[in-house]
């Protein structure tokens, strides 16, 4: 009797020290958000509205097929350009790239500054024929309605060229002068990969041996009611992104007559060998990124959550598991599979001889494309079936870090322009621009400043794309605000 009160003694002390320790973790959990004062609001007039609506009548589409590219509207984008930034053609160096992509240099007065680099890109996703009734209004009209601007473009992405352009005319006009060097790169393709744009941008700027303090372009935004126990508004810049292959699934095997089939058949073959793939997902993990969305968004949560995001080592299998709730949370800690295209057959009474499927992985930090094909290599384990790489693979970016120059100063832009708004690190999903800029800086990031929420978030490449007046707005005064602050030696 006494050895048992002296094991539960013994195992209550235990769980005295356990919870000490949680609790003390937790105490040291402190708040990472930044302290500014906010900017007062610039105007912003009217005709800079305009200007935005009229650049959404513009059909800058990246078309499914190349041969549907309509040049003419691209070469009406580069008139409006000229003719509505008139400061900026004129007093900043600008070069075309494959007609219909752009870097406009804006030279600071201190050449021993490294320079920063805004991106965007001009071209958009099409608007399909066959949804455009379920449009409000029309997707290229460029319509401002109730304090509201509607058209392909209004957040993916013209928006932020736009927004740019205006900032910068608007400091020009004040005779702003930067010390740092400024380049702004506007791709036309990125819908497409961004290989005649934003990569042949990139590989000029590598030749000339530029080395950037930091560069900013699309991929995260201010999330309203979109992470869980938090009810402010927050900013995610994306520190990080994904990378990308498909890989092309190949059999061939003898047919014949649907009368006489023979025990296995291509289709078989296949189905099993995608069946396996989705029986056997990649190991879900808390990749940098996401630890750094933890350290910065832990310390605002409720007292439970915090207490687990403070001891995240010990917590990690209970975190992956909330994450692996939801499509969009295992996206965040795990190398995506996803089959995207069957085909097979062309008869209903003809055993076809060949089954191909093509499946696309989203690559985690910390993996590769080379481990991806290795993985699904070794769980089809089956040699009839050839392994073909897409056209297109990018690799996992680096992982930027949050202490550096660029990063306080866009962690201090949202605080002055959107006061109350939390800050966090992210990790961007999708592909962007940035990715062929690895090369030119260490410290690579990806903020738009425009408000996603669930009303809206669908519109991304979906329906009624548009954005709120005052939220485009202050677009332009983030843009202006962060040319102030990153432009200057401290």
């Amino acid at each position: 009797m006494k050895l048992i009160k002296k094991l539960l003694l013994f195992l209550f002390a235990l769980l005295i020290i356990f919870v000490a320790y949680l609790f003390f973790n937790m105490l040291g959990f402190d708040s990472r958000q930044l302290t500014a004062d906010p900017v007062a609001p610039r105007p912003i007039d009217k005709a800079a509205i305009d200007r935005f609506s009229a650049s959404l009548r513009i059909k800058t589409v990246s078309p499914e097929n190349l041969a549907d590219f309509d040049s003419a509207e691209f070469r009406l984008f580069s008139s409006f350009l000229t003719d509505n930034y008139p400061l900026t053609h004129s007093r900043l160096v600008t070069r075309q790239f494959n007609s219909y992509s752009y870097l406009y240099e804006w030279k600071g007065s201190r050449p021993d500054l490294k320079p920063i680099v805004l991106m965007s890109h001009l071209d958009v996703v099409p608007a399909m024929t066959s949804n455009r009734a379920d449009w409000k209004e029309a997707p290229f009209s460029g319509v401002v309605k109730d304090n509201v601007i509607w058209g392909r473009g209004a957040i993916d992405d013209k928006v932020g060229v736009i927004g740019i352009l205006e900032a910068v005319e608007q400091l020009l006009q004040e005779n702003y002068q930067p010390e740092r060097t400024v380049y702004l790169a506007f791709g036309h393709d990125e819908e497409r990969g961004g290989i005649y744009g934003a990569a042949t941008i990139a590989q000029y700027l590598q030749d000339k041996g530029v080395e950037a303090e930091f560069v900013l372009d699309e991929g995260m935004s201010i999330l309203r009611g979109m992470v869980p126990d938090i009810e402010k508004d927050v900013a995610m810049i994306g520190i990080a992104e994904k990378g990308f292959i498909s890989l092309e699934l190949k059999v061939k095997i003898e047919g014949g007559h649907s009368s006489i089939p023979n025990d296995e058949t291509a289709i078989d073959v296949m189905a099993r060998a995608v069946v396996k793939l989705k029986d056997n997902l990649f190991p879900a993990r808390i990749s940098e990124p996401v630890r750094s969305f933890i350290d910065f968004l832990g310390p605002e949560m409720p007292f439970m959550n915090k207490l687990v995001f403070a001891n995240a080592s010990l917590f990690e299998s209970v975190i992956l598991g909330i994450y692996q709730k939801s499509s969009t949370g295992s996206s965040l800690v795990m190398t995506t599979t996803s089959p995207t295209i069957f085909r097979s057959g062309t008869k209903d009474n003809v055993i076809p001889q060949i089954a191909t499927s093509t499946v696309n992985f989203r690559i985690l930090p910390g993996e590769s494309s080379a481990s991806v094909i290795t993985r699904v290599k070794n769980i089809i384990n089956d040699e009839r079936i050839t392994i073909t790489k897409g056209e297109f693979i990018s690799e996992p970016s680096a992982v930027s870090s949050t202490d550096s120059f660029g990063f306080q100063k866009i962690n201090q832009t949202i605080a002055e322009i959107f006061p109350g708004t939390l800050v966090s690190a992210g990790l961007v999903v999708g592909a962007t621009d940035s990715r062929h800029f690895n090369q030119l800086s260490e410290n690579i990031y990806r903020f738009l400043p425009i408000v996603i929420h669930k009303d809206n978030v669908s519109s991304f490449h979906g329906l009624n794309e548009r954005i709120p007046v005052h939220e485009y707005k202050n677009v332009i005064r983030f843009y202006i605000q962060l040319l102030k602050n990153g432009t200057l030696r401290n």
